[in-house]
């Protein structure tokens, strides 16, 4: 691997901010912009390029314009609409699956497909074009029932429906709101978790595993939003589930991919549920997840940059070392998130510390103070011994600021530590 890299990440969330980090973190890096980034990550160093993650022309002019070793795409709306064939078309290096592979998220019919050619275990599905034939496949389905929308959301494209008859007004809503296809799949019940892969052109390595919150409020009510907080590593996991996980789902998947040809160079994200019949998955995704990228990235101590940097140029990975500490990260997020959002919040002066960091996502600067631009704001991030003291490091922090017009999630970490924060920080036992 070469030295003095200049890379380029393209996103402008939490996630791209720790991905941006973690590359710079590298020896053999000299400098990582973001586009568009934000004007948090200039507190790490970072610099943001004010171009649009979809303005591929002026991205890659961009690279050669500052000499960019390689790319790493954040977001999978650049990925579906091909930023990676544009990028390879015109000689450049980037790491991220071509839009072909991209479909795995792109479309959940097709992912579920997939799953089920190559006997990768998951919910029995049907796929409907039209709300009239939907409601009637509803008659194929046990109460209750999940209803998701074809095409990219967000994270916040699933439903689920504890009767039929309100099953019949969501579709007929997703419909109405211009829905072209949407999935009808049955309920799995149990534990979900959250497993990436770095995929190479020759192997791949399993990065940290980690715990999503996607409701927006504490106990998993509220709404479905992109991701309340995270953490890493999983000690509620038993090694035997952990080792069917990589024999049952992620073999087969990766079987999958090269038997399909598909020119998959970048991060596999992979949605579980543990049921009682085993490891079942729920979703694809074809980039790292936002906020478990926060709490992922941080636990790797080995050089995450050369990893992407051996993908790309079709070498042997190398090894993925983990600490054996615990990170969590709590997100802030305007208020009314995930509907209509308050912006324009002054928010406080968060110091990182030794314990504490802070990844950014959607704020501006005004005035030489951070702003408040709507939906996660930002993720405070405790890497600590342990998962109870990472916990308690990240809600001690966070009760020692005011957030105006935001708010965060109590709870994250709880289903691992049976531990809750109530207002002021303090844990709670849960059980």
């Amino acid at each position: 691997m070469k030295d003095d890299l200049k890379l380029l990440v393209v996103g402008s969330g939490g996630r791209e901010h720790a991905i941006a980090k973690k590359l710079l973190a590298s020896s053999h890096v000299s400098q990582v912009y973001c586009a568009p980034g934000n004007p948090g990550m200039t507190v790490d160093g970072i610099i943001p390029v004010a171009i649009s993650e979809l303005d591929f022309p002026a991205l890659k002019g961009f690279c050669y314009e500052e000499e960019i070793a390689w790319t790493f795409v954040g977001p999978e709306n650049a990925l579906v609409a091909g930023i990676v064939d544009s990028f390879e078309e015109d000689g450049l290096k980037i790491f991220g699956p071509a839009k072909a592979a991209a479909q795995l998220e792109g479309s959940k019919d097709f992912a579920m497909r997939f799953m089920n050619k190559y006997a990768v275990p998951t919910a029995r599905f049907a796929t409907f074009s039209d709300s009239a034939s939907a409601i009637e496949g509803l008659a194929e389905f046990s109460e209750p029932i999940v209803i998701k929308a074809d095409g990219l959301a967000a994270g916040k494209g699933v439903v689920i429906a504890q009767t039929k008859e309100q099953a019949k007004d969501e579709i007929a809503l997703m419909f109405k709101k211009g829905q072209k296809r949407l999935v009808l799949s049955e309920f799995l019940s149990g534990a979900e978790y959250s497993l990436f892969v770095a995929v190479g052109r020759k192997d791949y390595r399993i990065l940290p595993m980690a715990q999503d919150h996607k409701r927006a409020f504490d106990f998993d009510k509220g709404l479905n939003t992109g991701g309340m907080g995270a953490y890493s590593p999983l000690p509620q996991l038993p090694e035997t589930d952990y080792q069917r996980m990589l024999r049952e789902v992620v073999e087969p998947t990766i079987a999958g991919l090269r038997q399909e040809e598909f020119d998959y160079c970048g991060i596999l994200y992979i949605g579980l549920i543990m049921t009682e019949q085993g490891p079942k998955v729920i979703e694809y995704n074809v980039r790292l997840g936002d906020p478990e990228t926060q709490v992922v990235l941080p636990r790797i101590t080995s050089d995450f940059a050369q990893l992407i940097d051996h993908a790309l140029n079709g070498d042997a990975l190398p090894a993925v070392e983990v600490t054996a500490k615990a990170c969590l990260g709590v997100v802030v997020a305007a208020a009314g998130y995930p509907g209509e959002y308050l912006k324009g919040q002054v928010l406080p002066e968060l110091k990182a510390t030794d314990e504490i960091k802070i990844d950014y996502a959607n704020v501006s600067e005004r005035a030489e103070q951070f702003i408040g631009n709507g939906g996660r704001l930002l993720c405070v991030l405790a890497l600590e011994d342990d998962l109870q003291l990472a916990q308690a490091k990240a809600y001690s922090y966070l009760a020692q600021h005011e957030f105006v017009d935001c708010y965060y999630r109590h709870d994250i970490g709880a289903k691992a530590t049976r531990k809750f924060a109530g207002p002021a920080g303090e844990l709670e036992n849960l059980s």
